[in-house]
């Protein structure tokens, strides 16, 4: 008698991936459907948020936020598929865009590790701004780390190109976020 094959777990994947374990890629899915499970959760709270500051008396600054919210999802999808295709790499963009929506969540968990720790830090006699800036820094760290582990795991890139990946999705990001707020402060 053979054993049923194991089904797949967001959560082990998450897991996996947050200590850079590539096994994790295996728990994701590799389909549209997927890749919109895995952009949910993270579409949904700034569009509840968004709708309840809507409901207590906010205007086109609330619809201005949630649409740089949106966009700053959407964006790292849009830049990695664009680089993907240009490598060859299409047929592994499904799956490394789900695991990277799904590894967002394990940002701030780990965050709130360094945090904790900086707290220790704090009280070992670093000062308060320090122990901040290298919290900020570490966290940075690791976010930056992961992303590039997703993109040369995921995508099957060289290392230098995994670097790229990571700088044009957060440079992209940035501008695609902040060149209209730029722009409607020019032109008003």
């Amino acid at each position: 008698m053979s054993e049923p094959p194991a089904r797949r777990s967001v959560l082990r994947g998450v897991f996996n991936l947050a200590r850079f374990r590539r096994e994790g890629f295996a728990e994701f899915g590799d389909t549209r459907q997927a890749f919109l499970n895995s952009l949910a959760p993270l579409v949904a709270f700034p569009l509840v948020g968004g709708v309840l500051m809507l409901l207590s008396g906010g205007r086109v600054a609330v619809l201005a936020e949630m649409l740089a919210a949106l966009v700053a999802l959407l964006g790292p999808a849009v830049i990695s598929a664009g680089l993907a295709a240009r490598w060859q790499r299409t047929e592994l963009w499904l799956r490394y865009a789900v695991a990277f929506n799904w590894s967002q969540w394990a940002v701030p968990v780990v965050a709130v590790g360094l945090l904790i720790a900086a707290g220790f830090l704090r009280r070992a006699g670093l000062g308060e701004q320090e122990a901040a800036i290298a919290a900020l820094f570490a966290i940075a760290a690791y976010g930056m780390s992961l992303h590039w582990f997703l993109a040369r795991h995921g995508l099957q890139l060289r290392p230098g190109q995994a670097a790229l990946l990571v700088a044009a999705i957060n440079f992209g990001t940035v501008v695609l976020v902040l060149a209209p707020r730029v722009v409607a402060a020019l032109l008003l």
